[in-house]
């Protein structure tokens, strides 16, 4: 029992073994299943450059177009911050005195102008649901590009390599360009907005001697208002004809047969 007493304590140790180094976290991961998704994003957006009409990718872009207006260019209010007036319907001065001839005012223009925005976007969903009918239908408005701003819709017909608007020789206008007046006309019926037409042309070399851009552009703004005329348009309704020479390129390069457009804008 003395010996016993006098032993050394056995002390047992755990030891714990790690094998493969350990876990070093997944966020790299993450982090490249981001870049391999950002990737393919990328390569998609660039396929879709190079496959699709111009015209198709404006479709797809309003496809993405926010709902919710942001500014003025798409709605909102008329204030420094596009916000509301402590003076408009839904806001009272702190005086609590309702401002009933401004509010009246101010909601029977917004109702005014909401109107006539949706009847320009009747009219664009009319002239571009004309597509649909055939063929060649289908490649002349592959010449038009429509948009709408606080001037109203604006309609551009613009020409293209083996398409031009006006004859390259005599300058007057091609049956393509008077089969689209036609089409505006014919559209143009269900509204009752004042028009106005403008023309733009490519620039010319510098090394040209005459440079007739201003003239070409103004003498192709009044071919266009005569088309639309001959076609049935109701006359006094084109209220401003307008030559821009080469001064608003459409295209990068400013001889580029795109920059040769006629836009026709339906007047708010």
């Amino acid at each position: 029992m003395a010996a016993q007493g006098n032993a050394a304590p056995i002390i047992i140790k755990r030891k714990k073994v790690i094998s493969g180094g350990g876990h070093h976290g997944g966020a790299w991961k993450v982090a490249y299943a981001d870049f391999v998704t950002a990737m393919m994003a990328f390569f998609m957006l660039m396929w879709l450059l190079n496959a699709t009409t111009e015209k198709q990718r404006k479709g797809i872009a309003d496809y993405f177009t926010p709902t919710i207006a942001i500014n003025r260019t798409s709605g909102g209010g008329n204030g420094s911050f596009s916000g509301d007036s402590t003076f408009s319907e839904q806001e009272l001065p702190f005086s609590g005195v309702r401002p009933v001839a401004i509010a009246t005012k101010a909601t029977g223009h917004k109702g005014s102008e909401e109107a006539d925005t949706e009847e320009l976007k009747m009219l664009q969903s009319e002239l571009l649901g004309f597509g649909g009918e055939s063929s060649v239908m289908e490649n002349e408005l592959e010449h038009v590009i429509t948009k709408l701003t606080d001037e109203g819709l604006v309609v551009e017909l613009f020409a293209l390599e083996n398409a031009p608007l006006f004859d390259p020789q005599t300058g007057q206008p091609t049956q393509l360009l008077r089969r689209l007046a036609a089409l505006l006309v014919q559209t143009g019926r269900s509204v009752k907005n004042e028009m106005a037409v403008s023309a733009h042309v490519p620039s010319q070399p510098i090394v040209a001697a005459d440079n007739q851009v201003w003239d070409r552009s103004t003498r192709q703004a009044t071919v266009m208002r005569q088309l639309l005329h001959d076609a049935g348009l109701a006359e006094g309704r084109v209220q401003r004809v307008t030559g821009h020479a080469d001064r608003d390129p459409a295209t990068l390069d400013p001889m580029d047969i795109r920059n040769n457009r006629i836009k026709v804008i339906f007047l708010r």
